[in-house]
């Protein structure tokens, strides 16, 4: 079987010749040590690099994102992946200022601005100083939400949009299983403000996700009429304790939403994907049952997200990873065997999960943790 007809195997419950793999992400420094040259693929490393190319012009940036799809194909079929990530972090605003090397200023035209450095070490591109943030209130939000109303209302997607995504399908696509963003559904808990609102103004938050609704669906559409089938969405909202906010707030404000875009999904003939760690068995029935997601993608061992037991009481759902990043960070080399020979043992034991890292593999993982990972993945598979 080709990757693409492994992966479609799985998600349709069929039989499968061995277990699809996808790694969820990778560090630039763990991919430029498989690939054994500097990999253009990360997280924060990708948004500075991509700074610096901006900064440096457009022939730059052409070649920026012609590496970034190269290397995004190539560390993929490197590890034996059956479905291919197209593309990594981006940022695409251009700075205002180039401070040093790791450091950029960027600024917005209401006059806030931000200084963004990256850590070499972690690869993270994190912002070291910012103008004062606004209070925010309520009637602000609503402000804040008639803006994103009228930009969904006249948002009409292009091929510019996603083309990382359209250019590693029409690359691989015939071989390949291809990952495409598309929807989104979050009331992001890193902003408190909105878990607030959640609470006192929930009429508020309702817009607010309806508005990425009608986003979702033109972008969904757009991508389904182009041969793309796998949609992967969702937004984190949770820890390893459990959910960020109630189960209650997720079955009032984002169930309805949640299944709104996997309806339209299915009617097209594709697959909708929703991308949180953490631990959802408080939510278990509504998030795997009424919202009729087809699969969760960073489905997290660590945080106790079992495979059998999600698979017993949700046969039709297809989990993604499984195989903990804090194993390969911090595990012993063991330990780091025994978790991916279960996960793949448990994956053919079940027909319904693409195996591999949930999350990214970070740039601290010790080399000898991540050669157990990937040979044991050959191993049983």
């Amino acid at each position: 079987m080709t990757g693409r007809e492994r992966v479609l195997a799985t998600l349709e419950g069929r039989f499968s010749d061995r277990v699809p793999v996808m790694h969820g992400s990778f560090s630039s420094r763990i991919a430029s040590h498989i690939l054994g040259r500097p990999a253009y693929v990360g997280g924060g490393m990708q948004q500075w690099r991509e700074a610096t190319a901006l900064w440096n012009g457009p022939d730059a940036h052409a070649e920026f994102l012609a590496r970034s799809i190269r290397d995004a194909v190539d560390i993929a079929l490197a590890c034996g992946h059956d479905m291919i990530r197209p593309s990594y972090w981006r940022d695409r605003r251009k700075p205002a200022k180039r401070i040093d090397e790791l450091t950029f200023r960027y600024e917005q035209a209401d006059g806030s601005w931000e200084v963004k450095q990256l850590d070499a070490a972690t690869e993270l591109y994190n912002v070291i100083d910012s103008s004062p943030a606004p209070e925010r209130t309520f009637d602000g939000l609503e402000k804040e939400i008639e803006e994103a109303e009228d930009a969904a209302a006249k948002y009409q997607p292009t091929e510019a949009d996603f083309y990382e995504t359209l250019e590693v399908f029409r690359r691989c696509g015939d071989r390949y299983a291809v990952r495409s963003g598309g929807p989104w559904t979050s009331i992001q808990p890193e902003h408190p403000f909105l878990l607030e609102a959640a609470l006192l103004r929930p009429d508020l938050i309702e817009r607010y996700l309806d508005a990425q609704v009608v986003t979702s669906l033109k972008a969904v559409g757009f991508l389904a009429k182009r041969g793309l089938r796998a949609f992967f969405g969702g937004g984190d909202m949770a820890s390893d304790l459990g959910p960020m906010y109630s189960p209650r707030v997720f079955r009032d404000l984002l169930l309805p939403r949640v299944r709104k875009i996997s309806d339209f999904c299915h009617s097209i003939g594709g697959f909708h994907f929703f991308g949180t760690d953490g631990n959802l068995w408080p939510l278990a029935d509504d998030f795997y049952g009424a919202s009729g997601i087809d699969g969760h993608y960073e489905f997290d061992r660590k945080a106790g997200m079992d495979i059998r037991k999600l698979h017993a009481r949700f046969p039709r759902v297809t989990m993604f990873g499984n195989i903990s990043s804090y194993t390969l960070h911090v595990g012993a080399v063991k330990q780091v065997i025994d978790e991916t020979r279960a996960c793949m043992e448990e994956a053919k034991e079940t027909g319904k999960v693409v195996a591999g890292c949930s999350n990214i593999i970070i740039s601290e993982t010790p080399p000898e943790n991540l050669k157990a990972l990937l040979e044991t993945v050959d191993k049983y598979r």
